[in-house]
């Protein structure tokens, strides 16, 4: 049955691609971004989609565009780059944005799902990361601003479920590439693509031996949607659980864009994670769900998306 989705954040990376997916499904669709990262070109092949209606707001604020039957929270600032740049900005988002649509859900008695972050488990002592590994995070570092945000959102979406009985779900995203993925924000996949199909030199954060999982945001998009199907009000880790050094991703990238760029090492930012990988048992367990697109194939499958932001 066709339900009236709201979107927040839709204007994003992500946030597009649920849009999309969400709409292929004879959904309604309400987009909500205030713009600060996203981009409306991301929405544009929607401009013509009746089902589809975006409207400029901060969810800070709060806000009311009628009952619907879902809402999906994606908005936050997610790559270094921005929220090193929105420091507050990102606070505000998990906090305050957070409380707004959950009271939306509340209000109207809508299903709620909320996209959290591997950033949760900070420098893990634990790996693979399960769910139930509480972290190690600096709550007062430079990447606090996100780490925080994303952890206290967790904690407000389990209190609405317990207090309220909110219809909620967590996701905790590990690492996602693909098309659309901003070409300038500071993230692995995005910086040795573009930096290789420009023929520079590849820049690497420490030694290259910290690693990083990364899943293609069609197999993510795909568990997002059937974990808001689910019963599972519990954090379920949605990623892909092949591990891969830094320096393996840049020889990978240098071999699907047939650059001969040399790789050079600058120092590693403070608390970056030295280990991430997701045990997805649960996800496997719960949804059915697995990774079907492996590293070589996603970055074969973006690479016209790069050539074309380079060009612009």
């Amino acid at each position: 049955m066709s339900q009236r989705i709201l979107v927040t954040g839709a204007a994003g990376f992500l946030g597009s691609h649920l849009c999309d997916a969400l709409l292929a499904e004879g959904n309604t669709v309400v987009g909500v971004d205030n713009l600060c990262t996203g981009n409306r070109d991301n929405l544009a092949h929607l401009a013509r989609e009746t089902r589809f209606s975006f409207v400029e707001q901060d969810i800070c604020r709060p806000f009311d565009l009628g009952a619907v039957d879902y809402i999906f929270n994606f908005a936050s600032p997610a790559s270094p780059v921005d929220y090193s740049r929105l420091g507050v900005e990102t606070l505000l988002v998990g906090s305050a944005g957070t409380i707004n649509t959950l009271d939306l859900a509340r209000k109207y008695n809508a299903g709620y799902l909320h996209a959290s972050t591997s950033e949760c488990y900070g420098d893990p002592e634990v790996h693979p990361q399960v769910e139930t590994y509480w972290g190690r995070v600096n709550p007062i570092g430079p990447r606090s601003v996100y780490d925080e945000a994303k952890r206290f959102s967790e904690a407000a979406v389990m209190a609405y479920h317990r207090y309220h009985q909110v219809n909620t779900h967590l996701v905790r995203i590990f690492n996602t590439y693909g098309p659309r993925l901003q070409a300038n924000d500071g993230r692995v996949i995005s910086n040795l693509m573009i930096q290789a199909l420009r023929g520079e030199p590849l820049t690497i954060y420490g030694d290259g031996s910290q690693t990083r999982s990364f899943c293609y945001v069609s197999d993510l998009i795909a568990g997002i949607v059937l974990l808001s199907r689910s019963s599972e009000s519990l954090p379920v880790n949605i990623g892909n659980p092949d591990e891969w050094t830094i320096l393996e991703c840049a020889r990978e990238i240098l071999a699907i864009t047939g650059a001969r760029s040399e790789i050079v090492f600058k120092p590693l930012p403070q608390d970056d994670p030295t280990r991430r990988r997701p045990d997805i048992t649960r996800a496997r367990t719960l949804l059915g769900w697995e990774p079907k697109v492996k590293l070589r194939e996603g970055l074969e499958r973006s690479l016209a998306y790069f050539e074309a932001a380079i060009a612009v």
